[in-house]
């Protein structure tokens, strides 16, 4: 494989069988006597026609079904808790289904396949076989398609794609190129990210359709006629690779006012009897006069009684239509997201070209969606453990062979953590705008999940070492609790002393000093570049507004970041200090107050400085609301500029108090320059870069020249009144004072040039950090204590994203190149991996490349093109 681009993902589904050396068939599923064949020009056949020279109005019925929110996903699928809100998936589907099947006129999208794929495996073959019958006829369309709706703030690409490649590998087996969704629907995320429209662009799809921007950008495209545009998601890959058309919806992705016809609504029906006192039909279709737009019928788990909607939308359609003999020029159809992205592809026009994100987002001048970046920052951490855990048990699952899902430690799999990651992708769930029992509940199913690798984890370990010895693992190394670690007498001590005077702390390539009149960090030295920063570092607190401010009745909560004031309060001038060394390592301890303390390392293999904290139980008996930052103040010039990443990937370029495409008008100088930051952010200048790289999705900004800072932290007292109803407090068994977070930063200083070199690796090992496991008492003798599933280590520029199992005789293997173009002299270059000599067991018999979801061959993936405008 000649890895060919920088940054870019080689996707090759393995056929493998070293037993039999069968090479499988590479055709994609096609059921028995299906006309699969109708689907190649399947938008084409099932879109109602249009009218020339008439305004069109598509109307796209939908509902949005969150995979958890105010209930969780099994209360949401059956109705449960309707004293929280009135929902059950199961019935919209049946609802829906029914309608369908009663008016070939109809249509319906549907999105989130975790709920489709529970409601499919109960029903009778008869059902399925009409559903099919509508899904090959285009009257039920998959939009999106992943196993939820991810958010695109707080989600890592790794997870992304897997929760992708889960939902569209069901509608692939299950109703095959039929099923295959053409655009991405991301009608509720609360802002959007270049790597999602990236990944979506390589995935196939035709076009993106969101809801939510911020305010101002909305009010300056319906200026500039550009609520549809083409965004080039990619600095590195080729154009048209990563461009995608992007439309932005009118209505968010409600009806029009006046046309909610669901059973949770009040507006009125269409009442088209003259003689009734309430005859509305004439204003109703009036409201179409100056518009020619998608109109998305159908908003949060509607449909649930699918007749209330369709009865009005077929009068609707009937009686709009009727009024062409007497000259209207408006022509009103049923329509899918699909059937109107070919209608602006046929007009054959050029679109201007995006090359930045959509974020921060802001619904009004005082209410910027920046603070679910870092809300439930355990939630956060525990989700990208997860990821790790799920790549190592998929690995495992593939070297270790059969054995792994069932061996000594009895029946394992992969698919219970599989599923359980997907749905903490969705964006109410990484986010940590759930209600509390909705988090515990993802995290359960996460901890479910886990349990069921373990038993893949060990049933491999002990196939490939030759020892069934028992395995342990510490699952609570959060808390620095490893029960058979710290009953085991072959800990090796270690010495610590007070630290009482200043003394710089080195390790090979890294230097760092403290004052020793406050006990905080002085400076960074690189010593193998011999460049040195001032920095100092130290924790401060944001008073959440509590919404009874003169200025604004805006609260901060899970969702809005609103401070009271620009200026944070400061935690503590000086730190308690205590120092350790050991041939290792050596550490600074920091103690700042009761809930706020860090422990600062110099490991011996390291070229990084490791940071972590700790914080809480957050006081709160004050009455005031905290948002605990860490804040990094350096003597690198940085002009208001800093770098932040795009979902792990690719980074952009942000500047304090300004948009790329529109002059904004900042109202929220703390807030209004909030970020995402999921793997790493930096500030430089021409000299120096300091980078810093979390380990977790975290909101950030750098507020003065020379700083960078990190919120670590929310406590808060208050709702923000954006639906989740309930403060952002969170409190357990386990921590009924208040949640007490840890967390580690790695910082590094290198110059611009190199940083890539540093940052690059580090994050990709923070991501995917080593799993450990324990055995009581030495290894049995003749196992085997060392082993690699690859003959020998890739290049460092390229990545094996994903090996899991696809199949009985076949994998599915992901490489990718993980520098971004231009950033590294020695490593944005193209490299060649021999596919024969990588791995150490496995043999390849046939090789088939796929595009990034796995459900298409790349070779017969066709995209509409889409012409930029002149100059752009």
């Amino acid at each position: 494989v000649n890895i060919i681009q920088s940054s870019k993902y080689i996707f090759a589904k393995k056929f493998v069988n070293p037993q039999t050396n069968r090479t499988i068939d590479r055709s994609l599923t096609c059921h028995t006597n299906r006309l699969c064949l109708f689907c190649i020009d399947h938008v084409t056949n099932s879109c109602h026609a249009t009218v020339p020279n008439m305004l069109n109005v598509h109307l796209v019925p939908h509902t949005h079904d969150d995979v958890g929110w105010l209930k969780t996903v099994d209360q949401y699928f059956y109705g449960g808790r309707n004293d929280i809100q009135h929902a059950g998936v199961q019935y919209i589907l049946d609802s829906v289904v029914g309608q369908l099947l009663q008016n070939p006129e109809r249509r319906f999208i549907y999105v989130e396949t975790a709920f489709f794929y529970r409601w499919w495996k109960n029903q009778p073959p008869s059902m399925q076989k009409a559903v099919r019958q509508l899904v090959d006829q285009g009257r039920l369309e998959f939009v999106n398609g992943g196993w939820c709706m991810s958010d695109e703030a707080t989600t890592h690409y790794s997870a992304v794609i897997d929760q992708m490649t889960l939902g569209l590998r069901f509608l692939n087996d299950t109703f095959g190129p039929c099923g295959r969704p053409r655009v991405a629907w991301h009608i509720d995320p609360f802002g959007h990210a270049r790597e999602h429209a990236s990944m979506f662009a390589q995935m196939g799809y035709d076009g993106f359709f969101f809801g939510r921007l911020d305010y101002q950008d909305r009010t300056n495209r319906i200026r500039t006629l550009e609520q549809e545009l083409l965004w080039r998601a990619s600095e590195s890959l080729e154009p048209p690779y990563a461009d995608l058309f992007t439309g932005i919806l009118p209505n968010g992705y409600n009806p029009p006012k006046g046309f909610c016809w669901d059973q949770s609504c009040d507006d009125a029906p269409i009442m088209d009897d003259p003689d009734l006192e309430d005859y509305n039909v004439d204003d109703v279709a009036m409201a179409y006069k100056t518009k020619h737009i998608i109109m998305t019928m159908g908003s949060d788990f509607q449909y649930e009684n699918a007749n209330l909607w369709y009865k009005n939308l077929d009068k609707l359609i009937r009686y709009v239509n009727t009024r062409q003999a007497n000259g209207s020029q408006i022509n009103v159809l049923y329509s899918t997201p699909s059937c109107y992205l070919q209608e602006l592809h046929r007009a054959n026009l050029t679109w201007t070209l995006k090359t930045d994100d959509f974020f921060p987002y802001a619904d009004d001048a005082h209410n910027f969606w920046t603070g679910y970046f870092t809300s439930r920052p355990a939630l956060k951490r525990y989700e990208r453990v997860s990821n790790g855990r799920l790549q190592t048990c998929n690995q495992l699952e593939v070297l270790g062979g059969p054995s792994s899902r069932k061996g000594p430690f009895g029946a394992g799999d992969s698919e219970t953590l599989r599923e359980a990651m997907a749905v903490a992708q969705h964006h109410d769930a990484v986010s940590g705008t759930e209600k509390q029992h909705v988090a515990n509940d993802y995290a359960r199913r996460l901890a479910n999940g886990w349990q069921h690798c373990q038993v893949v984890v060990s049933n491999s370990l002990a196939a490939l070492s030759g020892s069934s010895a028992g395995r342990i693992y510490c699952d609570n190394l959060n808390v620095s609790a490893c029960p058979l670690t710290e009953a085991s007498k072959k800990v090796t001590d270690i010495h610590a002393h007070s630290c009482t005077h200043a003394r710089p702390h080195r390790w090979h390539f890294v230097r760092a000093t403290f004052d020793p009149a406050t006990g905080l960090l002085d400076s960074l030295t690189n010593l193998e570049t011999q460049q040195t920063i001032r920095l100092t570092q130290n924790f401060y607190w944001y008073n959440a507004s509590d919404g009874k401010s003169s200025i604004s009745d805006q609260a901060s909560g899970a969702y809005i970041f609103r401070p009271n004031s620009s200026s944070p309060f400061i935690i503590s001038c000086t730190a308690e200090t205590e120092s350790i060394q050991t041939p290792e390592l050596q550490e600074v301890r920091q103690q700042f107050g009761p809930w706020v303390s860090q422990v600062i390392r110099l490991h011996s293999n390291s070229k990084a400085l490791e940071m972590e904290w700790t914080v809480g139980p957050v006081p709160i008996a004050d009455g005031l609301g905290k948002e605990v930052i860490t804040r990094l103040d350096s003597s690198i010039a940085s002009s208001g500029v800093f770098y932040t990443d795009s979902n792990g990937r690719e980074v952009l370029r942000r500047k304090k108090d300004f948009r790329p495409t529109w002059d904004l008008r900042q109202t929220e100088p703390v807030a209004g320059n909030y970020y995402p930051i999921n793997s790493r952010a930096y500030i430089k200048d021409d000299k120096d870069q300091l980078t810093v790289v979390t380990d977790r999705s975290q909101g950030g900004s750098s507020i003065h020249d020379g700083s960078l800072e990190i919120m670590l932290h929310r406590r808060l007292l208050h709702d923000d009144w954006r639906g989740v109803g309930e403060p952002l407090n969170e409190m357990s068994g386990v921590f009924p004072l208040g949640l007490v977070v840890r967390g580690r930063l790695l910082l590094s200083l290198t110059p611009p040039a190199l940083a890539a070199d540093a940052h690059r690796p580090l994050a990709q090992e923070n991501v995917l950090q080593p799993l450990l496991s324990f055995t009581e008492g030495g290894p049995p003798p003749g196992s085997l204590l060392e082993f690699s599933g690859l003959q020998a280590a890739l290049p460092p520029a390229v990545h094996l994203l994903t090996l899991s199992q696809w199949g009985q005789d076949s994998l599915l293997i992901r490489l990718e190149h993980q520098f971004q173009t231009k950033e590294s002299k020695e490593h944005s270059v193209p490299f060649t991996v021999n596919l024969q000599k990588l791995f150490s067991t496995l043999k390849v018999v046939g090789v088939s490349e796929l595009n990034l979801s796995a459900n298409q061959w790349i070779d017969e993936m066709k995209r509409l093109d889409w012409r930029p405008k002149m100059g752009m």
